[in-house]
């Protein structure tokens, strides 16, 4: 909670120091408050804290994780996408103001305890990403993706909330722990429970991007701006796939009979769907967005299973699979790929070897290639599903190989032999240098990852 307070009062102070119109200022204030929030995460329950009877959000060791990732990426974020930022002096501290008002959205996500916090969460989340993916007002696919993503997202909660009616009209209840004694202990109302599940996984599926309501997304991706699609795809993905995990693996872990059928379909749609497009694309961000589908297909598997370790799984693949889109979506920013073409790549490790390396590592681990963390992120969530699930095992281990083609793909051409004369340097600034190194660490540092 007190991380959660902290988010929230740098992101009020940086909207009032923006009237300074000192970007670096507003940057050290809010990388400040972010550490501190990580830090206070990292030493959560080691102190007496004055919000400490709050108990609508709750973090175990799990929920720290996750809260820490979220908020490490968004550091991440914030230092990557800065140069962008400040070429808009009157409005920098706006931008990333949103992006923190967006994590505390996250961080109630990850946290919640009942289903008023879950929804206040979720709102939070999502409200800042409204504005932000139209953010750039002059540019015409920037407008309608904002205004594809405010609808079609407005209707996603419509239904969310229909479904949290129809579940305290079967249990009675808005808290987590009580819903799941209703169902152990069988007084709930049958029909009901199981029409609001229904519509509760519909809704998680889209905010997910999952298929068969994935469409908005690569619309979406390609009109935002480049760092506000690194941060849907990274932080507002983990937190919704943690919440989707805390309710069906955990409170409705008990009529998984149930809903596990047409979770079942949305991963194998979602795994060969992706990929299959992302295969025609010449657009970075929406080759970028039909790959996410792909992922989010192999973060559902955390779901299949009860397994206590399948959270840590989760962790694993979602840390790989941060690190390795927000490197990417960095050098596509160091190159200033303003046409958003996969073919500003070419080349790239003979302009620059620095940036080539860490793309090369990112492609790697986005296929799943040992010893990469991108491999034990896929490998850990495969092997918890594999004695129930063979099939799906089986299908996802299909997926990966195409996906592998269209990663190894990108490689080659970021490897493709240019003249002398059109060889340049891109200029990097220290703030990147650092993003790149810190994702480069966690590529690489896979098997740590699972030691620590």
């Amino acid at each position: 909670m007190d991380a959660l307070i902290v988010i929230f009062i740098t992101g009020l102070i940086s909207l009032f120091v923006g009237m300074l119109k000192k970007p670096y200022l507003t940057l050290g204030i809010i990388a400040s408050g972010l550490v501190l929030s990580f830090c206070l995460q990292m030493n959560y329950g080691n102190y007496t804290s004055i919000f400490s009877k709050y108990d609508n959000l709750y973090f175990n060791i799990t929920q720290l994780y996750f809260s820490e990732m979220a908020i490490g990426f968004t550091l991440l974020l914030v230092l990557g996408g800065f140069q962008y930022f400040k070429q808009d002096i009157e409005h920098t501290s706006d931008y990333l103001s949103l992006l923190l008002f967006s994590l505390c959205g996250a961080i109630c996500l990850i946290g919640f305890t009942d289903l008023f916090m879950f929804f206040l969460g979720l709102e939070i989340l999502s409200i800042p990403i409204y504005v932000m993916v139209g953010i750039k007002k002059q540019d015409v696919l920037s407008a309608e993706a904002s205004l594809k993503y405010f609808f079609t997202g407005s209707f996603a909660t419509a239904i969310l909330l229909f479904g949290i009616a129809l579940l305290y009209g079967a249990t009675a209840s808005f808290n987590l722990a009580t819903i799941q004694e209703a169902i152990q202990s069988g007084s709930y109302s049958e029909p009901m429970l199981l029409i609001a599940l229904l519509f509760i996984i519909a809704a998680f599926l889209f905010k997910v991007g999952a298929v068969p309501f994935h469409f908005w997304g690569p619309d979406v991706y390609q009109g935002a701006p480049d760092i506000v699609m690194a941060f849907m795809a990274t932080v507002v993905k983990l937190a919704a796939v943690f919440a989707f995990l805390k309710l069906y693996a955990g409170t409705f872990q008990f009529l998984s009979e149930f809903w596990t059928g047409a979770l079942n379909i949305a991963i194998i749609l979602s795994l060969f769907l992706g990929y299959l497009s992302a295969l025609r694309q010449t657009s970075f961000k929406r080759m970028l967005a039909y790959s996410s589908i792909s992922n989010t297909g192999f973060a559902l598997f955390a779901l299949l299973t009860t397994s206590p370790s399948s959270a840590g799984s989760l962790w694993v693949f979602l840390v790989a699979y941060g690190c390795a889109t927000i490197a990417l979506v960095t050098i596509s920013m160091i190159i200033h790929n303003v046409d958003d073409k996969i073919a500003a790549f070419k080349g790239i490790g003979y302009k620059n070897p620095f940036i080539g390396f860490v793309m090369i590592m990112s492609l790697l681990s986005l296929s799943g290639i040992p010893p990469l963390s991108g491999f034990f992120g896929k490998f850990l969530l495969l092997s918890n599903a594999i004695n129930d699930h063979l099939y799906l095992v089986i299908l996802a281990l299909v997926s990966s190989a195409i996906g592998a083609f269209l990663y190894l793909r990108m490689i080659v051409l970021s490897l493709a032999k240019e003249t002398e004369n059109t060889v340049e340097k891109y200029p990097i600034s220290i703030l990147q240098y650092i993003v790149l190194g810190v994702c480069t660490v966690g590529l690489l540092g896979g098997w740590l990852i699972i030691i620590l």
